[in-house]
């Protein structure tokens, strides 16, 4: 396939007139689904518009290069503009921009992207890009291309390496892995060979890694440029001369980040640690909020499969038990065991409860692998699973045995400390053990780190757990007291609470004591606990659905389920969303939770059952007041959550 098979002349507009960038994209839009590349316009538009939030896409020198992967890409192509005195798209070295391609690439189009990145390579070369300004026909436009193309590219055969081999290495990296990474290993390449100094660029795209280095053209390297903007494997280069920057300062500024390797002026990376391990290029400063950010998404995309794919199996094992008809008792009482009830919803349920069991540890786990590259992984898995089960030093040694306690666990809250706890205390041990003679550095990622870091990690959360202990005690007291004098004001807290923390103090404290209230036959309490506990998925669910622009593309395309989840009373599959942007949507979710507390209420609704969401509400009473009450909860938490999503998108812009 070659580029003219990705680009056709319907999808070509030369010397258009538009005024603004959006102008431009909906130019761009517009003629990619006139030759049919597109199953929904707007969809499409969107993904567009959420990739520019992350920084313009164009080049420089004229060229801009918007792109995006979606699902409402039918089938993956090109549109291309040029633009009558050229267009403000916000370009780095300020000039407007008049050569326009749009990428269009489906979220399986790995087989086209090496296709798409040769117009990268080409568009880095003046000479074609003014024949492309002069075409007079989308025929010549096309002829133009496809000339370069077959230049460039005569056949297949891998660029050789040279007799005295690459002095210095690349690697390029950007989120979507289309553009940006083809881009910068062009301009890395080409600077080099101006340069005089031979380099190689290895791409870390959405297809996988091309043009790999290897171990020999490492080792005999004067130096390695990172140009990314997400994380690359960089045990590989321990001991190497490391220049760390963002990719578009490796298509912008490669003459500068060479001549950096080539000065001398690259600290030299070690993998076990020191300053220079993590230090970042002088180019662009990381704020601290952003590598805080950086940190929490690691372990954020790493939880998120355990937490759609559990939750999804645990709603399996409730939806087979209430059609084997297990929801509730011979009697019509409530089935303490429905979900695993039946051999055929047992095997899902549990599997599903596995993941789920993982979902903290991962969490806290790629939060520290993040801070403290692979040593922090172990360390920070155990700190994250402390914190789900609930250990403390009492538990350990009077129960000898992994039964934590029930009254500590300190839930995602607690992973979160887990993680960032463990990342900073393996730092602080690399600097601690870097004395060592070199012969050690072996044993120390392997033995040294792993011990001391397992060891402390861990000695802390079992000191922090016995705190929420106190805490999940004080907080029951309190529960007690309030619900004596106001049902409502009772229900209103019950239900916030289990949306504040999510399997944390205060989520737990909530629904122990809804559980220990069935028992005593205060069934409306347990009502305003599981509403409360279903609420937050759903609001989540709507504001991903309903206002997509505010959302990425990964938190849209995991939306959905958390319906499901949410009807079937599995907050979780909030703590993704909760741990990426808690600010605005722990507020949302607890006021959304609060109705739905205080309605449940209002209307008298009581609910036996200690789990299983709305496959519970046919043994409750009211239970069509009790949907009334879900739906809004729901919807109002979902409209604050937009709200300051919006609110908080305007200050920004």
């Amino acid at each position: 396939m070659r580029i003219i098979d990705l680009l056709k002349s319907g999808a070509i507009e030369l010397n258009t007139s538009v005024a603004t960038k959006e102008e431009a994209i909906d130019k761009l839009v517009a003629l990619h689904d006139a030759v049919g590349n597109l199953a929904d316009r707007q969809e499409y538009k969107h993904a567009i518009l959420l990739r520019e939030e992350q920084g313009t896409t164009a080049i420089g020198e004229g060229i801009a290069v918007p792109h995006a992967k979606s699902d409402s890409v039918k089938v993956p192509g090109l549109s291309a503009i040029t633009v009558k005195g050229g267009v403000d798209y916000e370009a780095p070295d300020g000039k407007p921009s008049d050569i326009l391609f749009m990428i269009a690439a489906p979220m399986d189009g790995d087989l086209h992207l090496e296709i798409l990145s040769r117009l990268m390579v080409m568009l880095m070369e003046p000479e074609f890009c003014n024949a492309l300004r002069n075409a007079k026909t989308a025929g010549e436009f096309l002829q133009i291309i496809d000339k370069k193309e077959s230049e460039k590219y005569p056949d297949e055969v891998k660029k050789p390496v040279k007799k005295d081999g690459y002095r210095i290495l690349a690697v390029t990296a950007c989120p979507t892995g289309i553009a940006h990474t083809y881009m910068a290993a062009e301009a890395l390449e080409k600077a080099g060979e101006k340069m005089g100094y031979p380099l190689k660029a290895e791409t870390n795209g959405s297809g996988g890694a091309k043009n790999v280095l290897t171990k020999a053209e490492i080792a005999n390297c004067d130096g390695i440029i990172i140009a990314a903007d997400k994380n690359v494997e960089m045990a590989r280069f321990d001991g190497k001369p490391v220049v760390k920057t963002s990719v578009s300062n490796g298509i912008n500024k490669p003459e500068e980040l060479i001549q950096r390797i080539v000065d001398g002026k690259a600290p030299v990376y070690h993998e076990e640690g020191g300053a220079t391990a993590s230090a970042d290029d002088d180019l662009e400063k990381e704020s601290f909020g952003h590598k805080i950010y950086k940190h929490l998404m690691n372990g954020v995309s790493h939880m998120l499969p355990f937490v759609v794919g559990g939750g999804v199996l645990i709603a399996l094992g409730f939806l087979i038990d209430t059609l084997m008809g297990n929801a509730t008792m011979p009697d019509g009482s409530a089935n303490g065991s429905f979900g695993f009830t039946s051999f055929a919803a047992s095997v899902p349920f549990w599997i599903g409860k596995v993941a789920f069991g993982f979902m903290l540890p991962v969490l806290a786990g790629y939060i520290a692998q993040s801070i403290a590259d692979r040593p922090g992984l172990l360390p920070g898995m155990i700190g994250g699973m402390i914190a789900a089960q609930g250990y403390t030093f009492n538990s350990m040694f009077e129960n000898q045995n992994m039964v934590g306690d029930s009254t500590a666990v300190s839930g995602f809250l607690g992973a979160l400390f887990a993680g960032f706890a463990a990342g900073i205390i393996v730092n602080l041990l690399k600097k601690v053990f870097s004395w060592l003679p070199k012969a050690m550095d072996g044993i120390k990622p392997v033995f040294l780190y792993p011990l001391f870091g397992t060891f402390l990690v861990g000695a802390l959360m079992c000191l922090i757990n016995p705190v929420i202990g106190v805490l999940n005690t004080a907080v029951s007291n309190g529960l007690s007291s309030l619900g004596e004098t106001s049902q409502i004001l009772l229900s209103i807290v019950l239900a916030a609470m289990m949306a504040t923390d999510m399997g944390g103090p205060f989520n737990k404290a909530a629904y122990v004591f809804g559980t220990a209230a069935i028992a005593d036959g205060n069934t409306w309490i347990m009502a305003a606990v599981m509403i409360g506990g279903m609420v937050p998925p759903i609001a989540i669910a709507l504001s991903t659905t309903f206002a997509k622009k505010f959302w990425t593309e990964e938190e849209i395309k995991s939306g959905p389920v958390n319906y499901l989840m949410g009807l079937c009373f599995i907050t979780e599959g909030a703590i993704p969303y909760a741990a990426s942007d808690p600010l605005r949507v722990i507020p949302s979710c607890m006021v959304g939770s609060a109705l739905a507390g205080a309605l449940t209420a209002v209307f008298h609704v009581t609910c036996p059952a200690p789990h299983g969401g709305i496959f519970t509400f046919a043994v409750c009473e009211h239970p069509l007041l009790y949907i009334v009450a879900l739906v809004a909860g729901s919807l109002l938490g979902g409209v604050v959550l937009t709200l300051l999503k919006a609110l908080t998108s305007k200050k920004k812009a």
